[in-house]
């Protein structure tokens, strides 16, 4: 046999290898690498990367400011007026090891199930604290801070930042 029939089989053996060990992160993505399942490297940099293929799996988050449209929450504000309120939640990743190890596979899916539930909580928190009102009123934004900041403290064990919370409609 020739021995470049044995060679050019090798090469490109070489070559898939080589290409299936290299990812690349982007500047709008954190990458965690996965050995069975635990956490081996993050890469946060952009830049190209390297894993052993097989053996180690790539997951991607994206790093961006992340949004999410609450469903409507029926709240009784001090007055005991009945009041329907949604809001719109700006947040972020902040620890792609801590959100990974706190909603697992299901990844962005399960943090906005739970950040919506920490926001309808805080809502439901401050402005049942407060006349109707202030709830009505043109200048919402010390409550929205107030129910950001509660929203914050609760998010925080997942790894993520609750940047801002904006009522959106209260009828």
């Amino acid at each position: 046999m020739n021995r470049s029939t044995l060679i050019f089989p090798a090469l490109i053996a070489v070559a898939v290898a080589v290409l299936a060990s290299m990812f690349i992160v982007d500047e709008r993505e954190n990458v965690l690498v996965l050995q069975f399942g635990q956490v081996q490297q993050v890469r946060t940099e952009p830049g190209l990367y390297f894993r052993i293929p097989l053996i180690q799996e790539v997951v991607r988050y994206d790093a961006r400011i992340l949004g999410l449209q609450s469903e409507p929450v029926e709240i009784t504000p001090s007055d005991d007026r009945r009041l329907v309120v949604d809001a719109f939640v700006r947040w972020r990743i902040i620890n792609v090891t801590q959100f990974r190890q706190a909603v697992g596979i299901e990844g962005v899916r399960a943090a906005q199930v739970r950040i919506e539930r920490i926001t309808n909580a805080a809502i439901r928190a401050v402005l049942g604290s407060v006349p109707s009102g202030a709830v009505l009123s043109e200048d919402r934004t010390p409550l929205m801070n107030q129910i950001r900041d509660v929203a914050r403290r609760e998010a925080a064990s997942l790894g993520v930042d609750v940047i801002d919370v904006r009522l959106t409609r209260t009828d």
